[in-house]
């Protein structure tokens, strides 16, 4: 028995258009082909039992019988007839052979119940699965269709939400949900955004703040600029890396595939064995092939094959929900594994968003702090690193013209060059900018200020906690930027669930200074400080680490860690204001740029991973008990495909349980 996610329903459109969302919908029973066929023979068996037992003619009843077994038996046979083409033996086979044998010998009735047992199990599987699609793809459903947009003209149109492009501005009115991601332009209003961030209250917002599309407007006007296409929202994809990640199967999935089509092959070799072995002993042939039968079902794996999927894909679901993006079921199960934790400073365990404290222009560079932050700006420009795009806010707050930087070339964990007015200007790292300084010679006839001045400045600044950038113009340094960044609310808290959850303080992997690093760590309770590092380095951290035996999660957002993500046992980007590297890179994205999500996906992993472990618990306890009293006592054919089946629908619905909101609840209590 299988079901897929492959056919979702297409999420309903707004009939009222005015940017309000449908209302989301479970799958109903019978839309389910599945639960239709299902049905079908569940009613064609309650219509042939009494007439069976009440002595009606064999015409009567037979025929009931015989469309019971099509109707709820075709999809399986057909299933396991493709797979035998393919030459695998599929448990949906063995299953209908041994209700087709109970049939050869008289048991007609027998088949049928095990016939319609099985498609039962079939439909309430394929539900469930359907329920596990829908609580990811019901996201969609909270976007509006329609959005009004204002024009240039100051004119009110209505159109869909997916023609909205970057830039345009939405007008959010009272009660409506918001249209498209994006940020207020002009306003106050409060936004209930519980269904992507999880909040419990309505946040307030205005111009400047960050809104969701699919969030529900208070009772104030929103104008709202877009930020993001339709296809790239965080609810779209929240459901489009979810439904990627439902295509994958985890190891423990894939090894317990393969275990399962030798251990089939077995369970057909011993059936004939329980068949012919007592016949050679004279037994009766119809009790003989009837305890055959019986054995085929309840020695056949469906509960176990049941056992690793469900609770994964629950997992992926709730954690998609609440703004963590796990690429697929591999993932999933990996994030449980971990047991050491190495975090990036800028933008994971700071806010990401650091702000220019200080503009140094060095003694003889004959330079202004304009000027100074003009240079620097021009030179970074084209950059995506957070320092860089501090830099260049800092010179817009200022109102300063940047110049055009042309020849721009970017080394991570360096810093920046570019040819700006004419001059070549860096912007970086002082320890790698100073090392690489021009010839002495050259530098003194060019007018060079003295290394020592840079130096000092650097010290005094990194003293002070702040990170310090060098410029250099033609060789010469010429000034030096502190720049200071916030520690994220919660951080110290993270570390502490991290520590608790591996067993392992985690480690701080940074390019930035010692002693800038050093302060942080000392405010998070970090004792692992490895600073000043490049891209490989951190590689090389990782694999120092994982070389000892451990299992390595990295946390980070820029181009520099993207290595290490992809290095790393399980990689997680911070995704608002990640690197487009570092986001493809990783095997998870923090969609919220919440760190405290961090332990709470590792520990909703770790519950998943002991469900599966209670799931293959249940069937084993089943398979052995049933085959046992099977092959020691009697055990009727009934009672062994309701254990059979029952069994299967208790792993089912138990791996459903990570659905729940109260899942989450309880893995971001654990950690």
């Amino acid at each position: 028995m299988s079901a897929t996610l492959a056919e979702r329903p297409t999420p309903a459109q707004d009939p009222a258009g005015r940017g309000g969302a449908a209302p989301r919908r479970r799958p109903r029973v019978l839309a389910l082909p599945e639960a239709r066929w299902a049905a079908a023979a569940l009613v064609l068996f309650l219509l042939a039992l009494p007439l069976q037992l009440t002595g009606a003619p064999a015409w009567s009843w037979g025929p009931l019988y015989a469309a019971a077994y099509v109707t709820g038996g075709w999809e399986p046979a057909w299933a396991g007839l493709l797979a035998l083409k393919e030459k695998t033996l599929d448990v949906d086979l063995l299953m209908i052979v041994a209700a087709i044998g109970a049939a050869s010998i008289g048991q007609v009735m027998d088949g049928a119940l095990l016939i319609v047992i099985f498609a039962t199990s079939g439909a309430l599987e394929a539900l469930a699965t359907a329920r596990t699609a829908d609580s990811v793809r019901g996201l969609l459903d909270l976007a509006p269709a329609t959005a009004t947009r204002l024009d240039g003209d100051g004119v009110e149109r209505t159109v869909a939400t997916e023609d909205l492009a970057v830039g345009d501005t939405i007008l959010i009115r009272p009660g409506e949900r918001v249209g498209a991601d994006g940020r207020v332009a002009d306003g106050a209003s409060e936004v209930d955004q519980a269904t992507i961030t999880g909040e419990p209250l309505p946040v307030p917002k205005e111009a400047g703040d960050e809104v969701f599309a699919g969030t529900l407007n208070g009772t104030g006007a929103l104008r709202v600029t877009v930020e993001r296409d339709a296809s790239d929202s965080v609810i779209a994809r929240i459901v489009a890396m979810v439904e990627e990640a439902s295509e994958t199967k985890a190891p423990t999935q894939l090894f317990i595939e393969k275990v399962e089509q030798r251990y089939s092959v077995g369970i057909v070799v011993a059936t004939l064995a329980v068949f012919a072995i007592p016949l050679g002993f004279g037994a009766n042939l119809t009790d003989s092939l009837l305890r055959a039968m019986t054995f085929m079902i309840v020695a056949s794996p469906c509960a176990v094959v049941l056992a690793t999927m469900p609770p994964l894909l629950s997992a992926i679901a709730n954690a998609g929900r609440h703004g963590v993006l796990v690429k697929s079921a591999v993932v999933m199960e990996r994030l449980g594994q971990v047991d050491a934790v190495a975090l990036d400073k800028t933008g994971t365990l700071t806010e990401g968003t650091p702000r220019v404290t200080d503009l140094r222009p060095l003694p003889g560079a004959g330079l202004s702090e304009d000027e100074l932050l003009g240079l620097a700006a021009a030179a970074e420009h084209p950059s995506e690193h957070p320092l860089a795009r501090a830099i260049v806010g800092a010179a817009r707050e200022r109102g300063l013209d940047l110049a055009d930087a042309r020849d721009f070339t970017s080394a991570p964990g360096v810093g920046v060059t570019a040819v700006v007015d004419g001059r070549t200007v860096a912007v970086g790292a002082p320890s790698r900018l100073l090392a690489d300084a021009v010839d002495p010679v050259a530098a003194e006839a060019a007018g060079a200020v003295d290394t020592e001045a840079a130096d000092a400045v650097v010290a005094e600044l990194e003293e002070g906690g702040r990170t310090a950038v060098l410029v250099r113009c033609d060789g010469r340094p010429v000034g030096v930027l502190g720049i200071a960044d916030r520690l994220r609310p919660g951080a110290a808290a993270t570390v502490a669930a991290l520590t608790t959850l591996t067993g392992t303080a985690p480690a701080l992997l940074t390019g930035d200074n010692p002693r800038a690093a050093a302060r942080l760590a000392d405010e998070v309770g970090i004792t692992d400080v490895r600073a000043g590092l490049l891209p490989q380095d951190k590689v090389a951290a990782v694999r120092e680490r994982e070389a000892a035996g451990q299992r390595v999660l990295v946390v980070g957002d820029g181009v520099n860690d993207a290595p290490a993500l992809a290095a790393a046992h399980t990689g997680v980007a911070m995704g608002r204001a990640g690197s487009d590297l570092a986001l493809e890179t990783a095997d998870a994205v923090i969609v919220r740029d919440e760190l405290a999500t961090v332990p709470a996906v590792v520990a909703l992993s770790r519950a998943a991973r002991r469900l599966v472990i209670q799931n293959l618990v249940i069937a084993g306890v089943f398979i052995s008990g049933l085959v046992v009293w099977d092959l020691v006592g009697h055990l009727p054919l009934p009672l062994g495909v309701l254990g059979h089946e029952g069994s299967t629908v208790i792993v089912g619905l138990n791996g459903l349980r990570l659905l729940r909101e109260a899942a989450w609840r309880r893995a971001a209590d654990v950690s």
